[in-house]
C-alpha cells in the first residue's frame, strides 16, 4: 500500500453520520433514567445510535488510516494506536478511542451483558468523547488539505 489522499466524500459522509446519530440519541428523553426505560423501544434506539455512531466514528479513522498512511488496522482497538503513531491522535485521545472501540465490542458480541443503566449513563454523560474525536479529525483535515481528494 502506498499513501494517497482521503476521499473528501467518505470523510464527510462519516462525519455526517456520526453527528446524525449523536443528535438522534439526545433527541431520545433522557432527562431521567425512569423516562428512558419506561419504554424499551428508547433504550434500543440509544443502542442502535450509539454503535452505528462508534462503527462511523472507526471506519473514519481506519479511511484516514488507510488512505492517508496505508495502514490497514484488522481491529477497532488498533484503529486508535495507529492514529496515535501517526500523530493524529494523543495518547490520552487514542486511549479514549480505544475505550470507545472496546464499547462497540461489548454492544456487538457482549449484548446481553449491556444494562440499560450503563447504556444510560453513557448517553448522558459521554457522548462528548466522540464529538471531541470528531472535531480532531476535522481539525487535522483542516490541516491537512492536500491529504483530501476532492473529486467525486
Amino acid at each position: 500500500m502506498v499513501p494517497g489522499r482521503l476521499s473528501g466524500k467518505v470523510v464527510v459522509e462519516r462525519i455526517r453520520w456520526i453527528r446524525k446519530m449523536v443528535l438522534q440519541i439526545r433527541s431520545l428523553p433522557l432527562e431521567s433514567y425512569d423516562r428512558f426505560i419506561a419504554e424499551p423501544t428508547i433504550a434500543a434506539a440509544a443502542e442502535s445510535y450509539l454503535r452505528r455512531g462508534i462503527e462511523s466514528l472507526m471506519d473514519l479513522g481506519r479511511h484516514i488510516l488507510a488512505k492517508g498512511f496505508a495502514k490497514a488496522p484488522a481491529e477497532y482497538k488498533s484503529i486508535a494506536r495507529d492514529l496515535n503513531e501517526v500523530g493524529i491522535l494523543t495518547i490520552d485521545q487514542a486511549e479514549v478511542m480505544r475505550e470507545i472501540a472496546g464499547y462497540r465490542n461489548r454492544l456487538v458480541h457482549f449484548y446481553d451483558e449491556v444494562t440499560e443503566t450503563e447504556l444510560y449513563k453513557i448517553c448522558t454523560e459521554e457522548l462528548g468523547a466522540i464529538e471531541r474525536l470528531v472535531e480532531i479529525f476535522e481539525n487535522w483535515i483542516k490541516e491537512h488539505p492536500d491529504k483530501i481528494d476532492r473529486t467525486l
